[in-house]
């Protein structure tokens, strides 16, 4: 998996492309990556609702929680399902909606320097071994594309917008992520 920076995508992953995007701001370092949990409906894994909604095309007929949601205009950059399977809906030079009301280190506005890598999943479940070892993979191939984006930039959606967010959630395991994308650095 690399990076492609003329066309903004990552080669070897599945390409579904949402027109829930923007361009950054004019001069906009890519410096964060934030990593969230998604299922649709939650708690229930597999389907296409997950594109369906980043492409805006829900039914909100589909299941009772989807009314309240189908009319929302959101993306990530990248979902990563259950199976470790990457798809990438947004460019990652491009600004995804996946942050909302947001703050990382004072700047407000997360969606204008960051990439939102959702797993497929929920904040309070366990997530598999394929979607850590992709994870750390996609994660990797990002900080090499974008090299101000640091360990230390790294960070949940609960992290940065906090009372609001719970994602990735408490099972999440981000020792065994970090470690596990250590390895992969120290590698190169």
């Amino acid at each position: 998996m690399k990076y492609q920076p003329e066309s903004g995508w990552l080669s070897g992953v599945r390409r579904v492309v949402s027109p829930h995007c923007n361009d950054r701001p004019s001069g906009t370092a890519v410096d964060l990556l934030v990593i969230h949990c998604i299922s649709l409906p939650p708690g229930q894994y597999g389907g296409s609702y997950i594109d369906d909604l980043f492409l805006g095309q829900l039914d909100p007929d589909a299941h009772p929680y989807f009314a309240g949601i189908a009319a929302l205009r959101v993306s990530a950059h990248l979902l990563i399902d259950r199976e470790g399977r990457v798809t990438q809906y947004v460019p990652l030079d491009r600004r995804a909606w996946h942050a909302g009301q947001s703050e990382f280190c004072g700047r407000c506005d997360c969606n204008d320097f960051s990439i939102g890598i959702e797993l497929e999943g929920l904040d309070t479940d366990s997530y598999t071994d394929a979607q850590y070892r992709a994870l750390a993979e996609v994660s990797a191939a990002i900080m090499d594309a974008f090299p101000q984006i640091t360990r230390d930039s790294i960070t949940g959606h609960s992290d940065i917008a906090p009372g609001r967010k719970l994602d990735p959630g408490p099972g999440f395991d981000w020792p065994r992520y970090l470690t596990a994308l250590d390895a992969l650095r120290d590698a190169h």
